[in-house]
C-alpha cells in the first residue's frame, strides 16, 4: 500500500484544535521540522504534546510555545527553553514532568496494545503522588498508564512508500517509541525510496505504524547548547 503524501500540510490536514500529539525527536535531534511547521502555519491549538523535550525558543515544539499552541506538555527533560519556563511560571502552560525511561515505556506501551505498567521508577516520589503502588519481590512499584495519540509526528532517515523506516542514530531514542504510540502516524523522511529498496534486516521499524509517509526538505542542522572551550 502505498502512503505517501505530497507534504506537511496535507499530511496534517486533519490534526484539530485539541488534539493529544506525540512528537519524535531526542533534543534537536531527528525532529519532525516541516511537520512542526506546518501546525504553526494552520494554527492548531489548545494541543497537548508528548515529546521527551519542548525544543528551544525558536526552534521545533519551541515554535509553537511562541504562537501558544500547546496547552500541556507531557516530557522528561525541558531546560533548555526559557519560553518554556516563563509559560509555565505564569499559568499558560500545563507540564507533566515524566521520568525518561518511564516516558518512552509509555509510548512503546501504547503501541504493543499494554494499557498500563509497573515500574521501580518514581516510588517515594512526587511522580508516585495518587498512583497505585504494588509490591513484588519485596519491592514497591508504581502503576504508570500507557500513552496512545491521536497523531504522532516522527521524522526518519529513510523510508519507503510503504512506511518501512530507518533512523539515524540519536533520533532513533524516541521516533520509533513515537511513532507506535500514534493511531495515526506522520512520517517525514531525509530520503524517500521505492517499496523494496530497503533490505528488511535493516529496517527499525515497519510500516504496520506508518499511515503517511513524505518527503522532507529544508532541513537545519541545530546545535542545542553550544560549549566551548576557553
Amino acid at each position: 500500500m502505498d502512503k505517501t503524501v505530497k507534504n506537511a500540510i496535507e499530511a496534517t490536514k486533519d490534526i484539530c484544535d485539541g488534539s493529544l500529539i506525540a512528537v519524535g525527536g531526542f533534543g534537536l535531534c531527528g525532529i519532525p521540522e516541516n511537520t512542526i511547521n506546518a501546525l504553526v502555519e494552520m494554527g492548531i491549538k489548545d494541543l497537548t504534546c508528548i515529546s521527551n523535550n519542548a525544543g528551544v525558543d525558536d526552534f521545533g515544539i519551541g515554535l509553537m510555545l511562541q504562537k501558544k499552541q500547546v496547552k500541556k506538555m507531557i516530557s522528561s527533560y525541558v531546560g533548555e527553553n526559557k519560553l518554556f519556563e516563563r509559560l509555565v511560571l505564569d499559568g499558560e502552560l500545563e507540564v507533566e514532568l515524566t521520568p525518561q525511561g518511564t516516558l518512552a515505556e509509555k509510548m512503546r506501551a501504547g503501541g504493543a496494545g499494554i494499557p498500563a505498567f509497573y515500574t521501580p521508577t518514581g516510588v517515594g516520589t512526587l511522580v508516585a503522588e495518587g498512583k497505585e503502588i504494588k509490591e513484588f519481590d519485596g519491592k514497591d512499584y508504581v502503576l504508570e498508564r500507557a500513552l496512545k495519540a491521536d497523531f504522532a509526528l516522527v521524522r526518519a532517515y529513510k523510508g519507503d512508500t510503504h512506511g518501512n523506516l530507518i533512523f539515524n542514530k540519536t533520533a532513533r531514542n524516541f521516533n520509533p517509541l513515537c511513532a507506535m504510540s500514534g493511531k495515526i502516524t506522520i512520517v517525514e523522511v531525509d530520503q524517500l525510496v521505492p517499496a523494496g529498496e530497503l533490505d528488511p534486516d535493516h529496517v527499525h521499524l515497519p510500516g504496520i505504524f506508518v499511515q503517511r509517509i513524505f518527503q522532507g526538505v529544508n532541513y537545519q542542522k541545530r546545535i542545542e547548547k553550544k560549549t566551548l572551550s576557553q
